[in-house]
C-alpha cells in the first residue's frame, strides 16, 4: 500500500478516535484540542464492566445531584494527616486524607497500630459529623513493600528483589497479604503497584521498580492489583482488600541519568514500548485508580499533560477510574502553585494531593469553578469518577469486618510467606570452592549489619527514607543474623556475630552482611553506580588473606560496581533489600543435616549487573550491552559454575570532592549533631532532632527538591554540627576547594550566625531568599590545628534566635578566593 494512502488512513482513525473521546469526555470537549500522541499505536485495555454497573452508577448519579459545589470540591482535594485534624472537616468537606512517608498519629512514628486505627476512625467520624454530610472519606498510604508505615507489620523484600523470584503467584499473594495489613489499621487505599520500569540504576527509586525489562512488569503488574482488591465485581470489594492505584503514570523510571522528577526525553514508541507495559494489565485487572508522575515526557510535565492523562488514558487504555496527583506535583506545572493550578486539573487530574497545601488550595479551586475557569462539567467528571471507586471500594458500607483485627499485622502466615519471597529473591552471583551450602556443624564468624533489620529493610519503612530505625521497631520480624544463628545451630554448628569481623576462634567461614544505607525517592539519586563507601572491603581481604573462606551478602536496592568486593568474596549473593524476614537467607545458605541444601538459589537477575562505576545505563537488547552480569544471570547450587576475577575499575572520584548534605540525606559516612548549652545530640537519620535543652531543632523542608533541606531554628546560642571520621583538608588536593552550599535566611540577624569547619570560623552573609555560600577552605586555617584532623567539616552556629534553611553541603571547587569578614 502507498505510504500516503496508508498515513491517510491512520489520521482518520486518528480523528474518528478523538471525535468520539470528546464526545464522552466533557474534560476533552471543553478543550476542543486534538491529541499530538499518535492514539492508535498505543495498547488497548478496559476497566471491567462492573466498574460501573447500573446500581453504582444509578448511586453516583443521584448523590452527585443532591451535592453541593462546595461538597464537590471537597472531593478533588486530599490532605495529609501531619496538616489536618478530624476537626478541620467540620469547615472543610474533603474527600480524602493520606498518610505520607513521615506522617503518623500524633506525629509519632512508632505509635501502635491500634493508634493507626483510632485515627482512621476519629476523621471517619468527624467527616460523617458534618452538617449535610453525604460522601465518607477514603485514606490512602503508601505500602510499598508491605504496611510499612507501621511498627510491627510484615515487611516483603522492596519491587527488585520480587522481580528477581519471576514468580507473579507470589506477588499475588503478597498484595493480599498487604491489603489485609492495611485494611486492619483503618486506610482503605494504597499508592501502588509501582509499574515503572526503571532503566538508569543512578534512579533513587529503582529498588520500587520489579524489572529492567517491560516484560517483569507486565507479568506482574495485574497480578499484584488482584492481590490487593480481588476481583472487581458488583458492589464493593471483598473484605481484607482495598483499592489500588498503578503509579506513576508515566515513564518516571525513563527519565533522563536516572533523574527523579526529571525528564523522559524519549520518542513515543519507546514510551509505549517500554513505560506503558504495566498499565494495561493493571487496568484490565480492574485498579481503581492511577496515580501521575512528578516527571516530565520531552519537556512536559505529566501531572499537566492532557494528551496522556485524558486522550490516552481514557482513550484507548479504557481507564474508568480516577486519577490522583503526587505530592504537590501540581505546584511545578508553568504558572501553577501548591495552592492553586486550575491546568493540572483541566488536563485530567481528577484528585489533588495537596497535602499541606489543601486549604488554600480548595478555596481557589472553588473560585475557579465559579469563574469558569474550571467548567462545572470538569469537575463532575472528576466528582463522578471519585464516587464510583469509593463506591467500589466500600467507604459507603457501615461494617468493616477486618478494621482492627491488628493481630493480621506480623502474622505468621503473612511471616511465613515474606520468608518464601525472601527465598526466592536471592541472587547468587559467585559460588567457588564451593563455599555454599555451609556445612553442619561449621562455626560460623557473622560480620557487619547482619542484626540491623532497619537496612535489610530500606527506604520506605518507619518512615519515607527508612533511616533512624533500631531492632525495636521490628518486633515481628527476624534479622539476617538472628535466622543464621538459628539454622546454624539447628544443625550443630555455632555462629558468632562480629559487627566488626574480629574473632578470638577461628572460624571455618565468615559471613560478612554489607550494603547501601536506606533511602527513597529523590534523596536516592546517585551520580554513578560506584558503591561507596567500601568500608568492608578491608576485612573481606583480610579473611581471604588468612585463608578463611568468606560469603558475602550484599544488601542494595539496585545493581552496584562491587567488582573489588565480589573478588575479595568467595561467595556473592546479590540479597537486595529483603525486609523484616531476615530467615530467608539463612534458608538459603545453611545445609541441612545431610549437607545438601534446604533450597537452592532461584533468583534471576531483573537488572543488569554494571561492569565499571561510570557505565552506560545497561538494559537488555539495548545498544552497547555489555554487563558484568547479564539480566537474568543467577547461579544455582544445581548446576555450580567457578566465577573467574572480575577486572577492578579506578572510580575516577576526584578526593578533594565531598558530598556532606545531597538530595536531603547526610552521606555516609557523616551525621548532624545540634548542640546548645547542655551538651550535643546526634539525630539518627538527619532529618528531625532536637539539642539537650531544646535550643535548636532540625525538621525537613522543601528546597531544590521534596524535603531536599533541612531548617534550623535556633531560640538562643547553639550549633548545628556536620560530624564524621577526621580528614585532612591541609594538602594541595585541597588547595582550591571551597566548602559550598545553599543556605536561606527565614528569621534572625545575619550578624548573630556563623559558619564554622574544624576549629576555624567565618561569618555568614545576609541577604533574601536561596543563596549560595562558597568558602574557600584557607579560610577556615587560621583555628587551631589548622585544616588537618578536622572531624566537624560545616558548623552552622547562632548567638541568637534565627531560622536557616540549607541544602546541598559539599566541597567543590572554590567559586572564588575572597573570604568573609573572620570572627575567631
Amino acid at each position: 500500500m502507498p505510504k500516503s494512502v496508508c498515513a491517510h488512513g491512520l489520521a482518520t482513525v486518528a480523528v474518528s478516535l478523538t471525535t468520539l473521546l470528546m464526545a464522552a469526555s466533557p474534560g476533552l470537549a471543553q478543550t476542543g484540542v486534538p491529541p499530538v500522541v499518535d492514539i492508535p499505536a498505543w495498547p488497548v485495555a478496559n476497566s471491567p464492566d462492573a466498574m460501573t454497573d447500573a446500581a453504582t452508577s444509578a448511586f453516583v448519579e443521584a448523590l452527585l445531584a443532591r451535592m453541593t459545589v462546595e461538597e464537590k470540591v471537597g472531593q478533588v482535594i486530599q490532605a495529609d494527616i501531619g496538616s489536618i485534624s478530624p476537626a478541620d472537616l467540620a469547615t472543610y468537606p474533603l474527600g480524602s486524607i493520606l498518610a505520607g512517608g513521615n506522617s503518623a498519629p500524633g506525629g509519632n512514628e512508632r505509635a501502635s497500630a491500634q493508634a493507626w486505627v483510632d485515627l482512621a476512625e476519629a476523621f471517619r467520624a468527624a467527616a460523617a459529623a458534618r452538617p449535610g454530610a453525604r460522601v465518607p472519606l477514603m485514606f490512602g498510604i503508601d505500602a510499598v513493600h508491605g504496611h510499612n508505615n507501621v511498627v510491627g507489620a510484615t515487611l516483603f523484600p522492596h519491587n527488585i528483589g520480587l522481580g528477581a523470584t519471576r514468580n507473579p503467584d507470589l506477588i499475588e499473594r503478597i498484595g493480599r497479604a498487604t491489603a489485609l495489613e492495611v485494611a486492619a489499621t483503618g486506610a482503605d487505599w494504597t499508592f501502588g503497584p509501582t509499574v515503572a520500569v526503571p532503566r538508569d540504576d543512578r534512579w533513587g527509586r529503582t529498588y520500587e521498580g520489579y524489572g529492567e525489562d517491560p516484560e517483569i512488569v507486565a507479568a506482574y503488574a495485574g497480578r499484584m492489583t488482584l492481590g490487593l482488591q480481588g476481583p472487581l465485581g458488583e458492589g464493593h470489594l471483598g473484605p481484607g482488600h482495598i483499592a489500588g492505584s498503578a503509579k506513576h503514570y508515566l515513564a518516571d523510571g525513563g527519565t533522563l541519568n536516572g533523574k527523579d522528577q526529571g525528564d523522559a526525553v524519549i520518542g513515543e514508541n519507546e514510551l509505549i514500548g517500554i513505560h506503558s507495559a504495566g498499565y494495561p494489565p493493571a487496568i484490565n485487572a480492574g485498579v481503581l485508580t492511577i496515580m501521575a508522575s512528578f516527571s516530565s515526557w520531552n519537556g512536559v510535565k505529566h501531572t499537566a499533560n492532557r494528551d496522556l492523562l485524558t486522550h490516552v488514558l481514557r482513550g484507548p487504555l479504557g481507564f474508568d477510574g480516577f486519577v490522583v496527583g503526587d505530592w504537590n506535583a501540581h505546584g511545578q506545572i508553568e504558572g501553577c502553585t501548591n495552592e492553586s493550578c486550575a491546568a493540572a486539573f483541566n488536563a485530567g487530574i481528577d484528585m489533588f494531593m495537596a497535602p499541606d497545601s489543601w486549604r488554600p488550595l480548595f478555596d481557589n479551586t472553588l473560585a475557579q469553578v465559579r469563574s469558569g475557569e474550571i467548567a462545572m462539567a470538569r469537575l463532575d467528571e472528576a466528582v463522578r469518577r471519585i464516587l464510583t471507586v469509593k463506591v467500589k471500594t466500600g467507604v459507603f458500607e457501615a461494617d468493616r469486618p477486618v478494621e482492627g483485627r491488628i493481630e493480621a499485622l506480623g502474622s505468621p502466615e503473612h511471616r511465613a510467606l515474606a520468608r518464601e519471597a525472601v527465598r526466592q529473591s536471592l541472587v547468587l552471583l559467585k559460588n567457588n570452592g564451593p563455599v555454599l551450602p555451609i556445612r553442619p556443624g561449621a562455626r560460623v564468624l557473622v560480620a557487619g549489619p547482619a542484626d540491623d533489620i532497619g537496612q535489610a529493610a530500606g527506604g520506605w519503612t518507619i518512615n519515607w527514607q527508612g533511616t533512624g530505625n533500631t531492632r525495636a521497631d521490628f518486633p515481628n520480624g527476624e534479622s539476617i543474623w538472628e535466622g543464621l544463628k538459628a539454622a546454624i545451630e539447628t544443625f550443630g554448628g555455632s555462629a558468632v556475630l562480629s559487627p566488626t569481623g574480629t574473632f578470638e576462634t577461628r572460624p571455618d567461614v565468615a559471613i560478612v552482611v554489607f550494603g547501601e544505607e536506606p533511602y527513597a525517592e529523590f534523596q536516592g539519586d546517585l551520580s554513578d553506580l560506584d558503591f561507596r563507601p567500601r568500608a568492608h572491603l578491608a576485612l573481606l581481604r583480610r579473611l581471604q588473606a588468612e585463608g578463611i573462606p568468606t560469603v558475602s551478602v550484599f544488601l542494595s536496592g539496585r545493581p552496584l560496581y562491587v567488582n573489588p568486593e565480589i573478588n575479595a568474596s568467595d561467595a556473592f549473593v546479590a540479597a537486595w533489600l529483603p525486609g523484616s524476614e531476615g530467615g530467608g537467607i539463612a534458608d538459603v545458605l545453611v545445609a541441612g543435616s545431610d549437607g545438601a541444601p534446604r533450597h537452592d538459589f532461584r533468583g534471576r537477575l531483573s537488572f543488569s549487573w554494571p561492569r565499571s562505576p561510570d557505565q552506560a545505563p545497561q538494559n537488555r537488547g539495548g545498544p552497547d550491552y555489555d554487563p558484568q552480569f547479564a539480566y537474568n544471570f543467577g547461579l544455582t547450587y544445581a548446576a555450580p559454575m567457578e566465577t573467574p576475577n572480575l577486572i577492578e575499575v579506578e572510580d575516577g572520584q576526584d578526593a578533594s570532592s565531598i558530598r556532606f548534605l545531597a538530595d536531603g540525606r547526610f552521606v555516609t559516612p557523616w551525621s548532624l549533631v545540634v548542640r546548645d548549652g547542655g551538651g550535643e545530640a546526634r539525630i539518627a537519620d538527619g532529618a528531625r532532632g532536637v539539642s539537650p535543652r531544646a535550643i535548636v531543632t532540625v525538621a525537613p523542608v522543601d528546597g531544590e527538591g521534596q524535603e531536599t533541606a533541612r531548617v534550623v531554628t535556633f531560640t538562643g546560642p547553639g550549633q548545628a554540627i556536620v560530624t564524621g571520621p577526621a580528614i585532612d583538608l591541609s594538602g594541595p588536593d585541597y588547595a582550591g576547594v571551597a566548602l559550598t552550599f545553599r543556605y536561606r535566611i527565614d528569621a534572625g540577624d545575619a550578624s548573630a550566625l556563623s559558619l564554622g569547619l574544624g576549629n576555624g570560623t567565618v561569618s555568614l552573609d545576609g541577604g533574601t531568599g536561596w543563596q549560595e555560600a562558597s568558602v574557600p577552605l584557607r579560610c577556615f586555617a587560621s583555628g587551631e590545628g589548622g585544616l588537618t584532623g578536622v572531624d566537624r567539616a560545616w558548623i552552622l552556629g547562632a548567638t541568637a534566635p534565627a531560622t536557616v534553611a540549607v541544602e546541598d553541603i559539599r566541597l567543590d571547587t572554590a567559586a572564588s578566593t575572597a573570604c568573609p569578614g573572620a570572627t575567631d
